[in-house]
């Protein structure tokens, strides 16, 4: 029995259907016969003869199956009569005859057809099954090859990706195996630069119709097509990902994807906040690192380890990935020694951290992690390469065995002398930061952290973060991400301490990581609204001006943009299909996010410049 959804969904299609028609074939009035199996008949010849008929309806006929298959993507009603047979020949068809392509409104069928495959094989292992056994596979791999333009890519690994990730199905898939992978590998690097230099970069005046009417369905502005076009961009980006972690997790082609090449890449491949759902790179990196050879490869890159390390200290999504990436590179004694010299600083700042997300007792597997064979350095037996290192680990030591054993021992009364002592030292340091004597106040509070017992989490906690507005004066940001990152372990998830989630954004503005100081700067203003509590709270126009600069920064083509200002001779020409480029103007993309939080702000609010008492 037809569905109330569909019943509105085709209502709304046969509104603009002429009253009588004379065609035995039609779908439309196929979904309208009131006989159960006398419509299921109907539809399956309905399907079949689709493919060999030429019929200015096709169009139509697709984005009425498309309504059907997004909105109801469990329902066996057209999986059982054929759909996947019919949408694999469609597909076939638009790749091999180019005149009937280009006839009509034809270049719209294979993104449907190949969307209707992703829709009913994203749940059901069933209708993934019938898929295979319809042979859409070979039609989907034509897409992926980029033979039409990246709207059909994006829709093909989208369907691959669902085929991928069913057990049942994926063997289907692995018979194409090298060329998947090399393709959406290839698919992943570029795929940004191919969106921006045959859409976004191209005048809207220029730009093919039929993506601009995809994008926006007909509706809309330039505003909201480019908007959609960078969605989509980031789709393609994370779906290849996605499918090839489809491999990678079952450790296949590991030699393809450990590409030193291709991971230097992947460490910077994110969802953005158009695709904020994905783990992006990150998750294909947390996959390899299952399997020794995935390991060893991102062992030796140096850049993986780098951005590991920024994303374990940032307010990033993924922290909890990064920091699981780099414990199984640290439990592994062939990787170990590689990547310790870069990673202990980083997780010497996570070791009081109690729990991220869900996960609890994060910071005793990190110190675990880090400890695990300190007593054959401490006791000379294993010297490493970077002192810096060695000087975290020992740090981590004292602060996490070593002070505890003493401050057990301590009695109520040296206890409550420290406490005192911590305190005045505070005040000295704060006066000496009011008075201009920043090294001095630095010294003040590095001297109370000394004496401070771990109990007491609040009151280190302002220390550290006072000390970080210190060495944000002296122009130290790796020192200030160092102690904001303490400050934040010691507060709780649920409320991280404001002050220190904006002077870490100042520093990893200083160091030119734009996304760990945007995603620090939202958690800043996120805090600060829930604080207030009040519907007309502010936002600060200074976080304003950086959450400006730091959207323009990581938008999603800002690379692209730069190297096509600076080599414009160089820009490589559209595909036949594709109706030319030329350079456009996307200044209301680049600055449209900052519009947005500035025009909350009307005064300047100095927050985060001082100390606290």
């Amino acid at each position: 029995m037809e569905s109330q959804s569909q019943k509105k969904s085709l209502d709304r299609i046969n509104s603009v259907q002429e009253p009588a028609c004379t065609n035995p074939s039609c779908f439309f009035c196929t979904m309208n016969e009131q006989d159960p199996s006398l419509r299921k008949a109907k539809l399956a010849r309905c399907f079949k003869e689709m493919p060999l008929r030429d019929d200015q309806e096709h169009v139509l006929v697709l984005r009425g199956i498309w309504n059907i298959a997004m909105t109801q993507p469990d329902d066996p009603e057209f999986p059982s009569l054929g759909v996947f047979d019919c949408m694999g020949k469609l597909i076939l068809r638009a790749v091999n005859d180019k005149e009937w392509l280009l006839r009509d409104q034809n270049i719209y069928i294979p993104y449907y057809a190949a969307h209707v495959i992703g829709s009913y094989t994203m749940n059901k292992v069933q209708f993934a099954e019938k898929a295979v056994k319809s042979n859409v596979v070979l039609p989907l791999i034509e897409l992926l090859r980029g033979k039409i333009s990246w709207v059909e890519q994006r829709v093909a690994v989208r369907s691959l990706g669902h085929l991928a990730s069913h057990a049942r199905t994926f063997e289907a898939i692995a018979e194409h195996e090298v060329e998947i992978i090399k393709l959406a590998m290839e698919i992943a690097c570029n795929c940004i630069k191919t969106v921006y230099r045959r859409f976004i970069g191209v005048k809207d005046s220029k730009r093919v119709k039929y993506h601009s009417d995809l994008l926006t369905t007909g509706l809309g502005d330039l505003e909201i097509e480019n908007r959609k076009a960078e969605e989509w961009a980031s789709q393609l980006q994370c779906w290849s990902l996605h499918l090839l972690n489809c491999f990678a997790c079952k450790g296949r082609s590991l030699n393809l994807i450990c590409n030193k090449h291709f991971l230097k890449e992947l460490g910077g491949m994110w969802g953005g906040l158009a695709n904020c759902a994905s783990p992006g790179g990150i998750g294909c990196i947390r996959t390899l690192c299952n399997f020794k050879t995935g390991r060893e490869s991102l062992a030796n890159s140096k850049e993986v380890i780098e951005i590991l390390c920024n994303i374990s200290r940032s307010s990033d999504d993924w922290q909890c990935l990064a920091i699981d990436c780099l414990l199984l590179l640290l439990k592994d004694t062939d990787t170990r020694y590689i990547v310790i010299n870069t990673a202990a600083l980083s997780l010497a700042d996570l070791v009081e951290l109690r729990s991220l997300n869900e996960r609890k007792k994060v910071g005793e597997a990190v110190t675990q992690a880090l400890l695990q064979d300190y007593h054959k350095i401490k006791y000379g037996d294993l010297k490493l390469s970077s002192q810096d290192a060695e000087r975290a680990l020992k740090e981590t030591w004292d602060l996490m065995v070593e002070r505890r054993k003493r401050e057990e021992l301590m009695s109520e009364e040296e206890l409550k002398k420290r406490k005192n002592l911590v305190g005045m030292l505070k005040q000295e340091g704060n006066k000496k930061f009011w008075s201009g004597h920043i090294e001095k106040a630095v010294t003040r509070y590095t001297k109370a952290l000394d004496l401070c017992p771990s109990k007491m989490r609040k009151e280190r906690l302002v220390l550290y973060s006072n000390r970080a507005q210190g060495y944000l004066l002296l122009n130290n940001p790796e020192a200030v991400i160092s102690d904001t990152t303490r400050a934040l372990c010691l507060s709780t998830t649920a409320n991280p301490h404001r002050k220190s989630l904006w002077r870490r954004a100042q520093a990893y503005d200083m160091k030119g990581l734009a996304k760990e100081s945007l995603m620090d700067c939202l958690m800043f203003i996120n805090g600060r609204m829930k604080a207030e509590k009040t519907k007309t709270a502010k936002i600060p126009y200074f976080a304003a001006r950086m959450i400006h600069k730091q959207m323009n920064a990581t938008w999603l083509f800002a690379t692209v943009a730069k190297s096509k200002d600076k080599h414009e001779a160089e820009v490589e020409k559209p595909k036949v299909l594709e109706h030319g480029e030329d350079q456009c103007q996307v200044t209301e993309i680049r600055e449209r996010n900052a519009l947005f939080f500035a025009r909350f702000s009307s005064r300047w609010i100095v927050y985060g410049r001082g100390t606290e008492k």
